[in-house]
């Protein structure tokens, strides 16, 4: 397969890697990019890939509780002018008590009655009448005992660019006050799954392979090469926790106490995570590339 500029550029954006490294890792798996990351980690040339990072779209998170049950919901436009738009944001606080009413998945929010009108003819209408593109994107409801929210980068009440949800079981008032501390560190940390057992399969066995090949890697080049059951036993295994222990929202350090781990903190204080759900305003949808001015202009001419 023939490895283009274009390939070696993304490959590169994703992984912090040299040219002719991202050239060369491309070259060895035949153009294939998630092998190349792979290819790139082992050779310790690269970190885990983050393909958040790379991307964004503008608009806002809405976010409500009531009682056991929690609903995040992502609505797109085009600028981040918008999101500061008091039409839009009571558009986004409408839908996402929709939501809060019973709609569990995208298609049923669209079709649910707002205002006698079907969400997603509101949203239809709403286009003409802000200016941009519009897009109900996702929907994220959780269920718990106690059900707690956090807005990051809010613009207004319940409203912002990330939206986190917490279940916990427990005593309610201590899972409120802790809960909400949870929530924030989910903000920031973005784990990837609840525990280690809630974790994709083939991710982990994915992870394995790289950790795998890389320790081998790595004692083949030692001046002082390790017995190969040293590896096998204690080498990969410690990296492998390590890799959990990163990833999962009970192993992770808790952000505002590090030496405890999330799972630690919550039963220092009496209550258990059950579930979460983390939603990132863009996350995953490629932005057109355009410098702020050419924005501007684009917003000034109604274009």
């Amino acid at each position: 397969m023939a490895i283009t500029a274009a390939m070696v550029k993304e490959l590169r954006e994703t992984t912090g890697a040299g040219m002719m490294d991202a050239k060369k890792a491309l070259t060895e798996t035949d153009g294939n990019m998630e092998a190349a990351i792979d290819w790139l980690r082992t050779k310790g040339l690269a970190k885990a890939a983050k393909k958040a990072d790379r991307v964004a779209a503008e608009g806002l998170v809405g976010v409500q509780v009531s009682g056991g049950r929690g609903v995040a919901v992502e609505v797109n436009s085009e600028t981040d002018f918008v999101a500061k738009n008091a039409d839009f944001q009571q558009l986004v606080r409408d839908i996402t008590g929709v939501a809060l009413n019973g709609a569990d998945e995208i298609e049923a929010l669209k079709a649910a009655d707002l205002g006698g009108k079907p969400v997603g003819d509101v949203v239809t209408g709403a286009i003409a009448r802000i200016g941009e593109n519009l897009t109900l994107r996702r929907v994220q409801v959780l269920e718990g005992e106690t059900v707690v929210s956090y807005v990051h980068n809010a613009a207004a009440d319940g409203l912002g660019k990330i939206g986190v949800l917490v279940a916990l079981s427990g005593p309610a008032d201590k899972a409120q006050t802790v809960g909400k501390q949870f929530a924030m560190h989910i903000a920031a940390t973005n784990p990837v799954s609840l525990s280690e057992a809630t974790m994709d399969p083939t991710a982990l066995e994915r992870e394995l392979q790289v950790q795998t090949a890389k320790a081998l890697e790595e004692n083949a080049s030692s001046a002082k090469p390790k017995p190969e059951n040293v590896i096998q036993n204690n080498i990969i295994p410690g990296r492998m926790k390590k890799f959990v222990a990163e990833n999962t929202l009970l192993g992770q350090a808790f952000v505002m106490n590090p030496d405890l781990t999330v799972e630690q903190a919550a039963a220092e204080a009496g209550v258990q995570i059950t579930g979460y759900a983390r939603v990132m305003v863009g996350e995953g949808i490629e932005k057109k590339e355009e410098d702020f001015a050419a924005e501007v202009a684009k917003t000034l001419s109604g274009a």
